[in-house]
């Protein structure tokens, strides 16, 4: 085991954080550097909630010694730091918070992953849960075991809504809150990073900079980082049992806010198989695809009405049309700083 004293001033920390976009705001009194575990949180404008997530961390049943690498990625505002200090100066975690001074969706997932690669040499396995979910209390375990007895390269689990609105239970059904699976077992592929497990070998292969920046504002990133995964021959679990819980605002219930995220769902898929495709050729089969796309998904949308709620049947039609706008460069930016809601 090696630990060190955690000053701030530590050459080893220097050295992770040699980025000079990125600084210490935070760090536990001692971090054991031998750790082959680390969790990683992107924080922003949340630490009322930031507070739960770390508590559910805190409150982890597993033998299992793991770190915790925070980024607060509002340079000015830093709410989410002093929460993060909190924990760590008191030894309930064990890690850093940092700053990444370049606002973004990726620029924060990034520095949390090469910041904890970096300063913990011997971790092998990265997990990722944020700032507004709430990990159960075996989902560390789980996880871990997951990748130990499968070998995947890429481990997922599902994130289950809670709405402070309890009116509407069925919005759990939507796609844009349903996980993408419902059963324990090897899938071709995960989609999000809210509750995943990513090897080091997986970034190894990758290269740098993980998390591609043109997804920066639009999001997304995470889908097409799993896509190059699954491209490169990387194999994925599904852990149906290691449960992340994410709250859920009233304002991400309403009608508006649902069909905003299906034309984000549409732009990112574009975005991905756009960028996927190989050739002037491909590109282009890829944009007549997304158009093609359209007229169908107003035959699925109608009959979906028959059977589901009108906010559901609409899903469809609204992630075709903002497949459209983007072929046509029209995508909107949900991470800006000013806009961020999700």
């Amino acid at each position: 085991m090696t630990l060190i004293p955690t000053d701030l001033t530590a050459s080893r920390i220097s050295d992770a954080v040699c980025d000079p976009n990125r600084e210490i705001a935070a760090s536990s009194r001692v971090i054991d550097l031998s750790v082959g575990i680390v969790v990683c949180i992107p924080c922003f404008r949340r630490p009322q909630h930031l507070r739960l997530t770390l508590d559910s961390l805190a409150s982890q049943r597993t033998p299992r010694s793991f770190a915790v690498v925070m980024v607060e990625n509002d340079a000015a505002g830093r709410e989410s730091a002093p929460v993060a200090a909190e924990f760590l100066v008191t030894g309930k975690l064990q890690g850093v918070c940092l700053v990444e001074k370049q606002q973004g969706n990726c620029h924060a997932i990034n520095a949390a992953f090469e910041t904890a690669q970096a300063l913990f040499p011997a971790a092998t396995r990265f997990l990722m849960i944020d700032d507004d979910e709430i990990a159960s209390p075996d989902w560390l375990e789980l996880m871990v075991r997951t990748a130990e007895a499968t070998g995947a390269d890429v481990v997922g689990g599902p994130v289950l809504p809670v709405f402070d609105d309890g009116s509407q239970p069925w919005l759990s059904r939507h796609p844009a809150f349903c996980p993408a699976y419902d059963y324990t077992g090897a899938v071709p592929q995960i989609y999000g990073c809210g509750n995943c497990l990513i090897t080091r070998a997986a970034f190894d292969r990758l290269g740098k900079p993980a998390f591609d920046l043109r997804f920066n504002f639009l999001g997304g990133g995470d889908c097409d980082f799993f896509t190059r995964c699954r491209n490169a021959g990387m194999t994925f679990h599904w852990t149906a049992e290691a449960v992340i819980t994410e709250t859920v605002p009233q304002n991400r219930t309403s009608f508006s806010w649902i069909a905003k995220r299906g034309l984000r769902i549409g732009a990112i898929n574009y975005r991905v198989q756009s960028k996927a495709a190989q050739s002037a050729a491909a590109r282009a089969r890829v944009f007549a695809q997304m158009i093609g796309r359209l007229p169908l998904s107003l035959v699925r949308s109608a009959r979906l009405l028959t059977s589901s709620k009108a906010v559901i049947a609409m899903h469809p039609m609204m992630v075709a049309l903002g497949a459209a706008f983007a072929a046509f460069g029209v995508e909107p930016k949900p991470y800006e700083a000013s806009k961020i809601v999700s």
